[in-house]
């Protein structure tokens, strides 16, 4: 595996650049002694909104002055990536959200996704019954 995506730490918070870390999922590189440290020299969580990720072709839309962790993913990985940092219509997001209320599951990463879609967190609480503390302390 090459170094195949990129973590970078976004200083605003409403920064749609990329996908937030929490919304691709579980990988395998999230669990490296490496990222662990990384995040931790940074004071944030893997939950973080602040915490982003983006496919290494994309590594020059990164702004220079934030600080990135190169880590490789496996195939599958990739493509999620790829697929959460490509654009996906409001009214979409929206649909998933108003589906969560049939399946609760996953809900993390789609709550993610929404914030990274720019939902607002009031709007993503009235579309899924989340309680809206709950959502508010993902976007810290």
């Amino acid at each position: 595996m090459a170094d195949d995506a990129y973590c970078f730490c976004s200083p605003d918070r409403h920064s749609r650049l990329g996908a937030a870390l929490a919304a691709v999922g579980a990988l395998e590189c999230a669990e490296t002694p490496a990222v662990h440290g990384w995040l931790q020299a940074h004071g944030v969580s893997a939950a973080s909104e602040h915490v982003r990720i983006l496919p290494a072709e994309a590594e020059a839309f990164i702004p220079r002055d934030a600080e990135r962790l190169p880590v490789a993913l496996s195939e599958e990985e990739t493509l999620r990536v790829q697929q959460e940092c490509a654009p996906q219509s409001v009214t979409d997001m929206e649909g998933e959200l108003l589906e969560f209320r049939e399946t609760p599951q996953d809900w993390q990463a789609l709550v993610h996704r929404a914030l990274t879609a720019g939902i607002p967190a009031p709007r993503i609480a009235h579309l899924t019954g989340l309680d809206p503390q709950v959502i508010g302390r993902l976007t810290m």
